[in-house]
Order: structure tokens, then sequence, then C-alpha cells
């Protein structure tokens, strides 16, 4: 469990400085599409 804690904590500080460091850029879109591909893989559907 703590294994998780330790991944989604990385990944949430990860993307918030991606955000912080790219958006004055104007490339915070380059984030969000790497946050889209990250879940995507990890996001199944069920019909």
């Amino acid at each position: 469990m703590n294994s998780k804690w330790r991944q989604f904590l990385f990944r949430t500080l990860l993307f918030l400085t991606a955000e912080i460091c790219l958006t004055p850029l104007g490339l915070d879109d380059l984030a969000d599409y790497s946050e889209f591909l990250f879940e995507r893989n990890g996001n199944v559907l069920s019909c």
C-alpha cells in the first residue's frame, strides 16, 4: 500500500511541476497531453 501512495505522490508532483513550469511558456498543453497518455494506459472501459 505504501508503494502505491509513493507512486501517486510522485506522479502528482511531477505533473504539478510540469504545469507550473510550462504554463508561463504557453506549453501547458504538453503537460496535459502527457497526463492523458499516462492515464489512458491505466483505465479500462467496461461495456
